[in-house]
């Protein structure tokens, strides 16, 4: 039985390389898609955060201040 032609080293060299450059073309885009869904992720928490402070009547700078006497006591009873 005839099998087909045999590829060169350098052919099979060639191809893997562009299986390398197109999968390294795909990691990029899967990264792209993270971290615009990270970004969304990131929004809608915010967003939630926002809400809440706008039901409570807060001002920002109230929750901030709030936000920092709660870390000032957690790192003092981390001590």
């Amino acid at each position: 039985m005839a099998r087909g032609q045999r590829k060169t080293i350098e052919e099979k060299i060639q191809t893997k390389q562009e299986l390398i450059d197109a999968l390294l073309t795909r990691i990029e885009s899967e990264k792209r898609e993270l971290e615009e869904l990270l970004q969304e992720k990131r929004l809608k928490e915010l967003e939630a955060v926002s809400d809440m402070i706008d039901d409570y009547g807060l001002e920002p700078e109230e929750v901030a201040q709030a936000l920092q006497q709660f870390l000032d006591n957690r790192e003092e009873e981390a001590s």
